[in-house]
């Protein structure tokens, strides 16, 4: 069975591992190009790249679907199936049509919960208790295609968006070698979605990464998780933005603070600040350009009193 493996983001990388150590037939990678990123915006390459930096495996990097078309047609590349994983960019349906056997995704959400980019952050955010992964057939309606196999996965009450994606990275991996073995053997089941119970996981936008302290406690410790590693929330505190990467909730009430005041410092642990409804104690933080460090490490370095209002 002949494979041609889309992907881009760390997310893929669990996947096209199993696939490469699993013999599969692999006839080349497709991913994003080259970019700038980071904070001296230098050229890199994305994480699926550098994973096959002393593989003698193909990578093609088009920049749009046409330039996608053009390489399978230059290169002659007939794939029997076609993978996708963390890819960023939709396929034309001139590749979807390509395969005899079908383009597969591994999506992180127990679909049709969730369709959209940002499936484990906006699970986190909403303060759900179960995540899980789904492999799929790919249709031209964003992850609106048949499902093939799906596992469940729980979310622990402390788990942050990026410690969700490395776990059903791993568990995804596995489900979708079990996909391929069931496709190759044509016991690969095919159940529609129930269109009807599906709900959306658009990107992430900007003004949601700001903390609004009206919000209570448990809502707001669930942003910080969720836009943890990336993009990360934020406060503004004396006029300067401060991340917040940590946090637990406090639900025991403390009289005469507003929303957005910090209420007790503790130079050993961090701070609290008044919410809606509860504190939030702050355990990590990232002032703007410094490293991300404990609540106490940015105490130490900054005068923090009773009363201070954030946001």
């Amino acid at each position: 069975m002949k494979i041609l493996f889309c992907g881009t983001a760390q997310f893929a990388l669990p996947t096209l591992g199993h696939i490469i150590e699993n013999k599969w037939e692999l006839l080349g990678v497709v991913t994003q190009p080259d970019r700038r990123r980071g904070r001296g915006r230098k050229i890199a390459s994305p994480p699926v790249k550098e994973f096959l930096s002393g593989h003698t495996v193909p990578v093609y990097q088009p920049a749009t679907p046409q330039e996608l078309i053009e390489i399978i047609d230059k290169y002659d590349i007939k794939p029997d199936l076609i993978v996708v994983v963390a890819y960023g960019m939709l396929l034309p349906s001139e590749v979807l049509d390509l395969p005899p056997l079908g383009c597969i995704n591994l999506h992180p959400s127990l679909l049709p919960r969730y369709r959209g980019a940002a499936p484990i952050q906006r699970a986190i955010m909403n303060g759900e208790q179960v995540s899980g992964i789904t492999s799929m057939y790919l249709s031209e309606e964003m992850d609106a295609g048949d499902i093939i196999l799906q596992e469940e996965a729980e979310i622990p009450e402390d788990a942050t968006a990026g410690d969700m994606a490395s776990v059903l990275a791993e568990r995804g991996a596995v489900l979708i070698d079990q996909t391929l073995t069931m496709i190759q053997q044509g016991t690969a089941p095919r159940h529609p979605q129930d269109h009807s119970r599906a709900t959306c996981a658009p990107p992430l936008r900007r003004e949601e990464e700001q903390i609004d302290w009206s919000h209570d406690a448990a809502k707001i410790y669930n942003q910080i998780r969720g836009m943890n590693p990336k993009p990360g929330a934020y406060t503004v505190i004396k006029g300067r933005i401060l991340k917040l990467w940590r946090s637990q909730v406090i639900a025991d009430k403390i009289s005469g603070f507003l929303p957005g005041e910090v209420v007790e410092i503790n130079p050993k642990t961090g701070f609290s600040v008044q919410t809606g409804r509860g504190r939030i104690f702050l355990t990590e933080v990232q002032p703007a350009g410094r490293a991300r460090m404990s609540a106490a490490a940015y105490l130490r370095g900054n005068k923090i009193s009773q009363g201070l209002r954030l946001g």
